[in-house]
């Protein structure tokens, strides 16, 4: 038998381009449920073999190596099915950072199925000075100095942002990020209520 592929909408952006704050918000909305590679990461225990190797690469500002990564996000997701959380059947997951590599994108082929891709964009210099203001705000290790900021910026460019060319560009919708929350929240939430409506269309017969 092979398993359900979980709904999944992507959202994709460089570091500072508000993913994570529009993922969380889109959380709070019935039938979808938001999913964060680093907010797991920094759940981790650091006194956990595994917390320490993830804690080794995120504070230098490099990715977490594939198997770990897509391990370490499917035990949290079977584990928020079990304590009822998480319903496979019914929600979308909004995964926020993951894949971040085009390796990472065709290991989740079989357990994901990518509904659209939302990809934020917005200027470099603008995205910086957020994560400046998040790592002083938020005390986030992983936004602490420009040097780390710079690094996760090119690890992004090489790594990440050929994932895009691995998903059918039909599947892709970019918005600007550079707006006030509200005003990309509303062009987010305008892309899912026709996905969202289908899916429950579906789910109902």
């Amino acid at each position: 038998m092979t398993q359900q592929r979980y709904k999944t909408i992507l959202l994709f952006g460089a570091p500072g381009s508000g993913k994570g704050t529009q993922g969380k918000i889109l959380g709070t909305i019935p039938g979808f449920f938001h999913s964060s590679t680093g907010d797991i990461f920094r759940s981790l225990d650091l006194q956990s073999p595994t917390g320490r190797t993830v804690w080794e690469y995120v504070s230098k500002g490099k990715l977490v190596p594939d198997a770990l990564t897509i391990n370490i996000w499917k035990q949290y997701l079977q584990g928020m099915e079990l304590i009822n959380q998480f319903h496979p059947e019914a929600e979308i997951i909004v995964l926020d950072g993951l894949p971040r590599s085009v390796e990472q994108a065709k290991i989740l082929e079989n357990t994901i199925d990518v509904l659209k891709v939302i990809h934020l964009v917005a200027d470099q210099a603008k995205m910086v000075e957020r994560l400046r203001r998040r790592a002083l705000k938020e005390n986030r290790v992983d936004d602490a100095s420009d040097e780390v900021i710079g690094r996760r910026f090119e690890v992004y460019q090489k790594e990440t942002e050929p994932v895009l060319e691995y998903y059918p560009t039909d599947k892709i919708t970019l918005i600007d990020a550079a707006r006030s929350q509200i005003r990309v929240l509303n062009e987010i939430v305008d892309v899912l209520v026709p996905l969202k409506e289908m899916i429950d269309h579906h789910h109902d017969k």
